[in-house]
């Protein structure tokens, strides 16, 4: 099934956009970073490290967690001289991905917002059901 760019209504699309631009926006000002800095920070690092901390709690071992920090504690301590620059090139790895889903009908803003936005919570979603459990 292709999912037009039409299906999804604009005025959400462009709501939820911009209120996650604007609070990583807020972020890296408040942090004295840049928007790049802190998209890769929230989606690559802090998103993924609050899923490994629910997996390793649903499976009572700490595996998840202590691997996903270390792997970041060797990105921060590898690019520690360039992390801006290397944060730029991540992003924009990430905006190629984005505008790949073109071929299904989705503009880069619907991309970004069911990628970054809907997937995330459906994959909270999970987790939680499975912490309940």
């Amino acid at each position: 099934m292709k999912l037009k760019a039409s299906s999804i209504p604009v005025i959400i699309v462009m709501g939820v956009f911009g209120a996650v631009a604007l609070a990583l926006r807020l972020m890296a000002k408040a942090l004295h970073m840049t928007y790049k800095e802190i998209n890769i920070i929230v989606y690559y690092l802090l998103i993924p490290l609050s899923w490994c901390i629910m997996l390793d709690i649903i499976i009572k071992l700490p595996i998840f967690t202590p691997l996903w920090i270390l792997l970041w504690i060797y990105i921060f301590w590898s690019k520690r001289k360039f992390f801006r620059q290397w944060c730029d090139v991540a992003f924009q790895l990430s905006v190629e991905f984005l505008l790949k889903f073109q071929r299904i009908g989705w503009n880069y803003w619907e991309a970004s917002v069911v990628i970054g936005v809907v997937v995330p919570i459906i994959i909270y979603v999970v987790l939680i059901w499975m912490l309940r459990c």
